[in-house]
């Protein structure tokens, strides 16, 4: 293989990461014969009226309240390195270093360079959607010039489509962060558009490596699917959020087609439940890792032991 991430020089406890850094930042498994790698870029607050803009405060500082938070906490963003024939594969790439006002994030590339993952051996990228918390990585001058000039970016082309000119009339996030998100994605397309391979349904990437387009976050919003001798795990990006299980119709107000979404949600829980498939998600808490269980009408999140 051409990266050198391997399970022996690998920090399941992240304790290398960094020297001041006591926290979990990486964490290997692998789905079959794929070696997968999950990446924390950190964490960033954000109020709890974002997680559900359609229901009242209360319903909100109830599963707070059961949930031992406060009101304003920490969202995890994870990414993930997937090796598969031959190729390394990132899927998503963090938020960059572009955002003051989330000082605990945008750690991806150095987290990256922590692991043992060389940009010059990444052979491909996968976007699930085009959020500067999902692209920003890749708008780092550094993270740039050492991409190879082969590197293929695989995404939807409902998302190009719908960031040439962006629509956040059914979103509730401030105007102030909409212009932060399109100014983000127009320069994506702009210094990364030689280099895009869109699909229009769903594309294989390498071996067992399966991009699907769910629309619902963002018209073009995907979920990237593993599947190797038996095992299965799919990272369903931003369809799920921690209150989801709980709450799947609960609006998230980065959501660009609320009530999709919530259709998304559901559709995936179900499959999920019923095939006993694990799941990972961009901002459940790292390393994310976890199974659906059905829990009535709702759902339930079964986090998966940590394998040592």
């Amino acid at each position: 293989m051409s990266t050198s991430m391997t399970l022996e020089n690998t920090s399941h406890n992240g304790l290398r990461a960094g020297h001041d850094e006591l926290v979990p930042s990486r964490y290997a498994l692998k789905v079959g014969d794929i070696d997968v790698l999950i990446i924390s870029d950190g964490v960033f607050s954000l109020p709890s009226a974002t997680m559900a803009t359609n229901v009242d405060q209360a319903a909100r500082t109830a599963w707070l309240n059961d949930m031992f938070l406060p009101d304003t906490f920490d969202w995890a963003l994870n990414a993930v390195v997937v090796r598969s024939g031959g190729r390394t594969i990132l899927i998503d790439a963090g938020l960059g270093a572009e955002f003051p006002n989330f000082p605990k994030t945008g750690q991806w590339a150095q987290r990256l360079k922590a692991a043992g993952i060389d940009l010059t051996s990444v052979t491909d990228v996968v976007l699930t959607h085009m959020h500067f918390d999902h692209i920003g990585g890749l708008l780092i001058d550094e993270v740039r010039d050492r991409l190879r000039p082969d590197l293929r970016i695989h995404v939807s082309n409902a998302e190009t489509k719908f960031w040439a000119a962006p629509d956040f009339s059914r979103t509730a996030m401030p105007p102030s962060m909409q212009g932060q998100i399109a100014q983000a994605a127009k320069r994506f397309l702009n210094e990364h558009h030689n280099q895009l391979r869109s699909f229009d349904a769903e594309h294989e990437v390498a071996p067992g490596v399966v991009v699907q387009r769910t629309g619902g976050h963002t018209p073009g919003h995907s979920v990237v699917r593993l599947a190797s001798g038996g095992d299965r795990l799919t990272f369903a990006g931003d369809a799920v959020f921690p209150v989801s299980f709980e709450h799947p119709d609960w609006h998230n107000g980065f959501e660009h087609d609320p009530d999709e979404a919530a259709r998304v949600r559901v559709r995936l829980f179900r499959e999920l439940a019923t095939n006993r498939e694990a799941l990972m998600a961009t901002h459940l808490p790292f390393p994310s890792l976890c199974h659906v269980a059905v829990a009535g009408d709702a759902f339930r999140s079964v986090p998966a032991f940590w394998d040592y």
